[in-house]
């Protein structure tokens, strides 16, 4: 910021003497300085023209501490806001936070604002989640312990089958009821079904005790925790890949529950907090994702976020969301 900007008012008072007196030298000087000031330029022709110098650098002066006394006040009471919600104050030069919220309803609004109401009236340790902000914050009283980027629902519906599933994280208050390392997902049956969409195939399960018979002669079934096939001619069972979807004749089949094809190693991260009903905070190999809506209900987090609630967050914390 150039230095002639903010000149004392004493300053300013000498200045009227000598400008008063009439002496033109020292008016075209102090009219070039003003020019100088970016901020100045729209008066710039007003301040020159008819000996107007001395009445423009006082109005600029004086305007220039109301708008100061303004900016410092709206400053303080964003502060006390903020203060009051829980969250720390960014320090200045800090990128600001702008979210956008859209509301379905009327009724949609107000479950928002009662909602965030209970967060910001909660004082012991906590988590709070901004679903409009994608943001995560623990707090103990007014202090913010932490704060993380999070990734949240998809805010979606699909249909499959006869059967609707909503993606969306519920606002509330939640409690931790568990924590894991190393978690493992078993995929849902929405799944299953998003697949069967993607790809045009058909969707089918498979229960043990159930032999399928595909179109090639092969023999689909249930062994123990796995799932394998038996050529046709043949005795051998032989499991399928883990990894893989099962598909057979543009069928997807999907097993039960408890056999090993719907244990899948990594998806979740390296650790997750259970909050109940299928709801979680985990981590993510999709480090990307990360600050977006893309999720079916569960609140996302980079590995050194996760990592951090895990050490910290104990069993029985109140998860507030809104």
């Amino acid at each position: 910021m150039p230095t002639h900007r903010f000149r004392p008012l004493a300053v300013a008072a000498a200045m009227a003497v000598v400008l008063a007196a009439g002496l033109p030298a020292v008016a075209r000087a102090q009219a070039t300085a003003l020019l100088r000031d970016p901020i100045e330029a729209v008066g710039r022709e007003d301040t020159v023209r008819s000996g107007g110098i001395l009445r423009g650098l006082l109005s600029r002066i004086t305007r220039r501490g109301q708008d100061s006394a303004a900016t410092a006040a709206a400053a303080a009471a964003a502060s006390d806001s903020i203060e009051g919600a829980g969250v720390s104050v960014p320090e200045p030069g800090s990128p600001v936070l702008v979210v956008e919220r859209s509301f379905k309803s009327r009724k949609d609004s107000v479950a928002w604002e009662v909602a965030r109401g209970i967060a910001e009236r909660a004082d012991e340790f906590r988590v709070v989640v901004d679903l409009f902000a994608r943001q995560l914050y623990v707090i103990q009283g007014h202090d913010t312990l932490h704060a993380a980027p999070a990734a949240t629902a998809l805010n979606t519906t699909l249909t499959y089958g006869g059967r609707t599933w909503r993606f969306e994280t519920p606002r509330g208050v939640r409690t931790v009821l568990a924590k894991e390392k190393d978690p493992v997902w078993r995929p849902p049956d929405w799944h299953f079904a998003e697949v069967a969409l993607e790809h045009g195939l058909t969707l089918r399960t498979i229960s043990r005790g159930q032999v399928i018979r595909l179109r090639d002669g092969t023999r689909l079934k249930i062994e123990g925790d796995e799932v394998g096939i038996i050529a046709p001619g043949e005795k051998e069972f032989v499991p399928l890949v883990l990894d893989d979807h099962i598909v057979f004749d543009n069928t997807l089949f999907v097993p039960p529950i408890d056999t090993k094809h719907r244990q899948v190693q990594g998806e979740l991260g390296h650790f997750r907090l259970t909050l109940g009903d299928g709801f979680m905070l985990h981590g993510t190999p999709y480090a990307s994702s990360i600050g977006e809506n893309v999720t079916h209900g569960c609140v996302r987090l980079a590995d050194g976020d996760i990592e951090w609630l895990y050490d910290h967050v104990p069993v029985g914390t109140k998860v507030y969301i809104y």
